[in-house]
């Protein structure tokens, strides 16, 4: 495995982070269990979840996944061999059953931890992050900021108090946010700059070969102000493996199973799909390898999120990490990105 540092911290984290959403929904406990102690086996000490998980978000499974990483951290004694990150649910009308109010108030962070905590077993989360914005922006499939009628109003300075608040308490080590914008984490960062507040060590944004959105504003704040990109969907839901191009059905792929995860079906994602499986056949590679290994080696990514249902998947990601493209290899990429440049926003 190789390593890298959480970033303003010393906290040594995995370049491959196991990403565990599908446990406790596509994945059993004892399934679940196999991969972490797998993972860890091979060298990855950082796992990522959240209090909505597994996904697709629903009532009958929330917070199963936390709790399946908790009965493993009782079963094998290793929590402090672990760097944990959790998340906590932003506002949707869907998730009443969470709590009486899915927001970012002080009450609601505090409610959504302990409970997170409790499912873990654990007493400390290392990075806690925001799962969404409570902002209406950012939505999977659009383009760029619409504005849109919102209440919201300027809540950082809170949310940052209140959060410092849980670190001076032990609860939590370091905070990230997710699915944010340039904007978002300019705010987070001038408001701890200014009030001697907390500051956010991590960003975890969709990024890959078939969305590199987060390269237009994003990759230079995280460069600049030291975010590490906690990068997740490097697979593409399993599409930038190539199984699909084939033509066979895969029923049990998580994007048949979850036809509202549309995000990679397009025409374009297909075509720029099979254009990047061309390049890594005629270089020697499988399109996992050049996929992941393409991922790792931007300047602002910290660490990629794998996740997988079968173990087989889970050991040909990890196997990737020794993995490194030529500038050649890289330049063609380039080419395939220039005639379609980001088709599953």
């Amino acid at each position: 495995m190789k390593y890298t540092t959480l970033p303003n911290s010393d906290i040594k984290i995995s370049q491959i982070c196991l990403g565990t959403m599908t446990f406790g929904q596509q994945n059993t406990e004892a399934e679940g269990h196999a991969q972490m102690d797998y993972a860890l086996e091979k060298g990855v000490n950082f796992f990522d979840t959240a209090e909505m998980y597994s996904i697709p978000g629903r009532e009958e499974t929330y917070g199963s996944t936390e709790k399946i990483i908790g009965t493993w951290f009782k079963k094998s004694g290793k929590r402090e061999e672990i760097v944990l990150a959790s998340k906590i649910a932003g506002p949707n009308p869907n998730f009443g059953y969470m709590r009486e109010n899915v927001d970012f108030s002080p009450a609601s962070i505090k409610f959504a931890l302990d409970q997170s905590l409790t499912r873990l077993q654990t007493d400390y989360i290392d990075v806690y992050q925001l799962h969404w914005p409570e902002r209406k922006t950012n939505f999977f499939g659009q383009r760029g900021f619409k504005l849109q009628d919102d209440a919201w109003e300027d809540n950082v300075h809170s949310v940052l108090e209140t959060l410092d608040g849980l670190i001076r308490q032990g609860k939590i080590n370091h905070i990230g946010l997710s699915n944010e914008t340039p904007w978002g984490i300019m705010r987070f960062l001038e408001e701890s700059k200014y009030q001697n507040l907390p500051r956010i060590k991590t960003i975890q944004n969709p990024y890959s070969l078939l969305n590199r959105l987060f390269e237009s504003g994003s990759a230079e704040i995280c460069i600049r102000e030291n975010v590490g990109l906690l990068a997740y969907s490097p697979m593409a839901f399993g599409v930038l493996s190539g199984k699909f191009l084939s033509g066979e059905s895969h029923p049990n792929a998580r994007i048949k199973l979850f036809p509202q995860f549309s995000r990679y079906n397009s025409a374009q994602s297909t075509e720029a799909t099979r254009l990047y499986q061309e390049i890594a056949n005629k270089n020697g590679l499988t399109l996992t390898e050049m996929s992941l290994a393409f991922v790792r080696q931007q300047a602002f990514v910290t660490s990629t999120i794998i996740g997988a249902t079968t173990t087989e998947q889970l050991k040909e990601n990890i196997a990737t990490i020794d993995v490194v493209l030529s500038d050649e290899i890289l330049k063609e990429i380039e080419g395939v990105h220039a005639i379609i440049p980001d088709p599953a926003p």
